[in-house]
């Protein structure tokens, strides 16, 4: 596709479910204010195991939401990614009719799908009653389940499918949901992540291969992304979703524009099913891919939301990519990780982490990282620690890494110069440095 003919994405509408509230609005106030998610695990009870400690979703009903019957044939996962995509839809009051249905799809990511219907049907099965195992079991434990639900309650019928790279797939689901509106596919996506981990098994698993914080009598200090005495991650939960639309189409209908879609990138480290390699240079790469896509130079992005997961690994391993995309200007750009808030909500992270992205902008005020009480030489940014900060910003990156090496980098760019003018954006980035 020439330069010239490269279709724009924009962002016009988008919905969460998080540890800090079922709304976007709750959940952003939340982040303001340097809340954590985090606390004592309440979907079972953690006593007998030596990870206690999660960032839950409080107060979702599903029931309430979908009925009864629909609600038990849907994985929590699913249920959360279905309630984010009809919040994001009416938040852009996007019309669905038979006219456009065949022109509006979704690309939902998870890491793991539906965790809880494995580990509560398994559990069915070995007790001796294999007969009694759900015959819903394998159509909710799939991680395409969250895509095709939402396509069913909304009746949209085009391109969709599921991104499965672990910690990475919420940001490579709107990267890839944006290429296919590029490519003249769609006309809208409805792009994001979700995730519901939070079971005895997908907890013990995480915690054996010491990836999870050991704070169980202090869950809300748990996650502290950078900071010297991290000790693992806090396991999150929930979903976001977002509309994306091209810019001709939003124009047309006069839709808001919330931001922009402007860089994607897209890389795996090749080094270990669990760590990320030590000197990041998967990470950098990915980084560097993303602001060649977008064609920015390293001095226009304002502020960096990292994956800042709050293991030892990652937190130094991002802090040496960043150095090596961005050289000495990394010390210049704000670096913050909402993670220290949510806690890491794996396939739904990137997703949720987008729409802080957009949100920073809109508001002008960059989300802090709370916990943060003793430096670590190796991670010596500017993490914005502990406060929101106050900035203008009209470009922005978002991180996302997983297992199995998987590195996501999106570029955003604020709603406020989307439609056009001001904005610096392709060709003409070139001359705004």
């Amino acid at each position: 596709m020439s330069e010239s003919s490269r279709k724009r994405v924009v962002v016009t509408g988008f919905g969460c479910i998080s540890p800090l509230g079922n709304d976007v609005n709750t959940t952003w106030s939340a982040i303001l204010a340097g809340v954590s998610g985090g606390g004592r695990i309440s979907a079972y009870d953690p006593s007998p195991y030596k990870n206690q400690i999660a960032a839950e979703v409080k107060g979702f009903d599903a029931k309430a939401l979908f009925g009864h019957r629909d609600a038990r044939h849907m994985d929590r996962f699913t249920q959360m990614a279905v309630a984010s995509a009809l919040e994001a839809v009416k938040h852009a009051a996007l019309p669905i009719t038979d006219e456009n249905r065949h022109r509006i799809g979704a690309i939902v990511g998870s890491g793991i799908g539906g965790s809880n219907t494995i580990f509560e049907q398994a559990r069915v099965f070995f007790g001796g009653n294999p007969d009694r195992v759900s015959p819903f079991t394998v159509p909710m434990m799939i991680p395409d389940s969250a895509g095709g639900m939402i396509a069913i309650h909304l009746k949209i019928q085009g391109p969709n499918i599921a991104v499965v790279s672990a910690c990475a797939s919420g940001g490579n689901a709107i990267g890839e949901a944006a290429e296919v509106i590029r490519r003249g596919q769609a006309d809208v996506m409805l792009a994001g992540g979700s995730e519901a981990a939070i079971n005895p098994m997908a907890i013990a698993g995480l915690g054996n291969m010491t990836a999870l914080s050991s704070r169980n009598d202090d869950p809300q200090h748990a996650s502290r992304p950078f900071d010297k005495t991290r000790d693992g991650f806090l396991t999150g939960e929930g979903a976001a979703v977002l509309v994306l639309e091209s810019l001709e189409h939003a124009q047309a209908r006069g839709a808001d524009v919330l931001g922009e879609i402007l860089g994607y990138g897209c890389t795996n480290d090749a080094y270990h099913i669990s760590a990320p390699s030590e000197n990041g240079r998967g990470a950098a790469d990915c980084m560097r891919m993303a602001l060649n896509d977008a064609d920015l130079k390293p001095e226009q992005i304002d502020y960096i939301n990292a994956h800042g997961t709050s293991t030892p690994l990652n937190d130094k391993s991002e802090t040496a990519a960043i150095k090596t995309a961005f050289g000495e200007l990394a010390y210049d750009i704000p670096v913050s990780s909402t993670k220290s808030m949510t806690g890491h909500m794996i396939g739904a992270a990137g997703a949720i982490e987008t729409v802080f992205c957009l949100l920073a902008m809109r508001d002008s005020i960059i989300p802090p990282t709370i916990n943060y009480q003793i430096p670590d030489p190796e991670c010596d940014l500017d993490i914005v620690p502990n406060k929101a900060r106050a900035k203008e910003m009209n470009l922005v990156m978002t991180n996302s890494f997983g297992f199995g090496g998987h590195n996501a980098t999106l570029i955003v760019g604020s709603g406020k110069n989307s439609l056009g003018i001001a904005l610096p954006r392709r060709r003409e980035a070139a001359h705004n440095g």
